[in-house]
């Protein structure tokens, strides 16, 4: 009769980075903040939270437990990640900076972000296309832009000055187009499977052509639509 399988160094290295990443996304702490915090690497801490690292360093893994104001104990504990709800969440960065905007994906556990911005450039730091996908990348989080589903500069003054219906209904036109229709299929298979953050510039999505693409894809995927904390 087997046994059971004794639990193997890669087993143990799973588990202590399921823990690392558990407590920090607690925190709402980026890898970047708890890098900071460790006196480590961003990409050393990088290594420790991936499932296939094997016996890190028994001191980066000490001042990993000090940064985050646990005991060795309870990272070294058999990790009990909850389930993540997949869906959508509505994401304007304006009032934000990266820094707390990032903070904020990793507190609700977002796993992508779709940008639908029709040009992903921002005069607002760390938000323009490169940056904004560093910072995400160190957050463990994916990037993605969806040009299809960006709002042309001549639909952008109904949202603007009060005429929001106006706009919306132009902007429902667009989505019929291929490279739209293309874009909201591929946004509806992240968001079955993942939080998926939508991001635009409005801080109020109604002001925002986003709200039409949450609406849409949220019918089409059949999930639910969330703020961003």
């Amino acid at each position: 009769m087997a046994g059971h399988r004794s639990a193997s160094p890669h087993d143990h290295a799973r588990a202590l980075a399921q823990r690392v990443r558990a407590f920090r996304e607690n925190r709402g702490w980026t890898r970047e903040r708890l890098a900071k915090e460790a006196g480590i690497t961003v990409g050393t801490l990088g290594r420790l939270e991936s499932e296939g690292a094997i016996q890190p360093g028994f001191f980066t893994v000490g001042a990993v437990a000090k940064a985050l104001a646990v005991s060795l104990d309870d990272l070294f504990q058999a990790a009990q990640v909850p389930p993540i709800t997949p869906g959508l969440w509505s994401a304007g960065y304006e009032g934000r900076d990266i820094d707390s905007f990032v903070a904020s994906l990793v507190n609700s556990h977002i796993s992508v972000v779709a940008d639908v911005r029709l040009t992903p450039i921002s005069r607002k730091k760390g938000f323009s296309k490169t940056r904004l996908g560093e910072a995400l990348a160190e957050a463990g989080i994916e990037y993605t832009h969806l040009r299809g589903l960006g709002n042309p500069k001549d639909n952008r003054e109904p949202f603007w000055d009060g005429r929001i219906e106006v706009g919306r209904a132009r902007f429902r036109g667009l989505l019929q187009s291929e490279a739209a229709q293309s874009d909201l299929d591929r946004l509806a298979l992240h968001a079955r499977a993942s939080r998926v953050a939508v991001l635009c510039f409005e801080k109020d999505e109604s002001r925002c052509h986003r709200q039409v693409v949450l609406e849409t894809v949220r019918n089409l995927a059949a999930v639910s639509v969330n703020p961003l904390a």
